[in-house]
C-alpha cells in the first residue's frame, strides 16, 4: 500500500473532525482501554496550549498536532479496525481516506 501525499495545509484542516472522531472513539466499547488513554494523552496534547512547535508559528506549527493525529488514527485503525474509525467519521469519506492513506492504514 503506497503512501499519498497530503498537504499540512489540508492535514490541519481535518483536526477539527479528528478531535471529534477522537472524542467518539473514547465511548466505543470495541476501542481496548489502552488505546484509550493513549488517545485522552493525544487530545490532551492537541488542546494544550503548549506543544512542541508553539501553535502560534506560522505554518508549521499546527503541523506537529497533525502528524501526531495521523500516527494515533493509524494506532487505531489497526487496534480497533477500519469499520470503527469508519463509523465515527464525521466529515467527507474522502478526507478519510487521504489521511489514512497519509498515515499509511487502509479505511476501506
Amino acid at each position: 500500500m503506497g503512501r499519498t501525499k497530503i498537504s499540512p495545509t489540508e492535514l490541519v484542516s481535518l483536526i477539527p473532525n479528528v478531535v471529534l472522531l477522537f472524542k467518539d472513539l473514547l465511548k466505543d466499547p470495541r476501542v481496548p482501554r489502552s488505546s484509550k488513554a493513549l488517545l485522552v494523552g493525544t487530545v490532551a496534547y492537541i488542546v494544550s496550549p503548549i506543544d512542541l512547535i508553539p501553535d502560534f508559528v506560522p505554518f508549521i506549527g499546527p503541523v506537529d498536532d497533525a502528524l501526531l493525529a495521523a500516527l494515533v488514527l493509524r494506532h487505531f485503525v489497526r487496534r480497533a479496525g477500519p469499520e470503527v474509525i469508519r463509523g465515527h467519521w464525521r466529515g467527507d469519506p474522502a478526507s478519510l481516506d487521504r489521511l489514512g492513506r497519509a498515515a499509511g492504514v487502509s479505511l476501506w
